[in-house]
């Protein structure tokens, strides 16, 4: 799978999913940590990746534009440690596959996951 991890997260993360395999990168070693949340998800969706993140504006933005992708995978819940985030993203993936992740929300707490479909109308 295809991963943008967002700036709130650790790049730490992006380098956890490359050595599993996983095409990942984070915002700040890709020229995107100034970047709005916008060309944030429009660089994640050109690119067909999946956008991993802690910020509760993208579910946000996704659903006032009726769209379809790119995916989300957002971590709520407060302040996640590099250790919780990576234990966390393995039970993820883990439980869903890739068709379960595409066109899709994830909302990941520390006590469930939860899905929601794009696009949210």
């Amino acid at each position: 799978m295809k991963f943008l991890v967002d700036m709130p997260l650790p790049p730490g993360l992006a380098y956890w999913l490359a050595t599993r395999g996983h095409d990942a990168v984070h915002a700040s070693t890709s020229g995107m940590d100034r970047a709005a949340d916008t060309e944030i998800l429009e660089c994640a969706r050109q690119d067909g990746r999946t956008v991993i993140t802690a910020d509760l504006d993208y579910p946000r933005l996704l659903a006032l534009a009726g769209a379809a992708g790119p995916s989300l995978i957002l971590f709520r819940g407060g302040d996640w440690s590099g250790g919780e985030l990576i234990a966390r993203m393995q039970q993820v993936l883990d439980g869903l596959g890739e068709s379960d992740i595409t066109r899709s929300i994830i909302v990941v707490d520390r006590g469930r996951v939860r899905r929601r479909r794009l696009p949210i109308l």
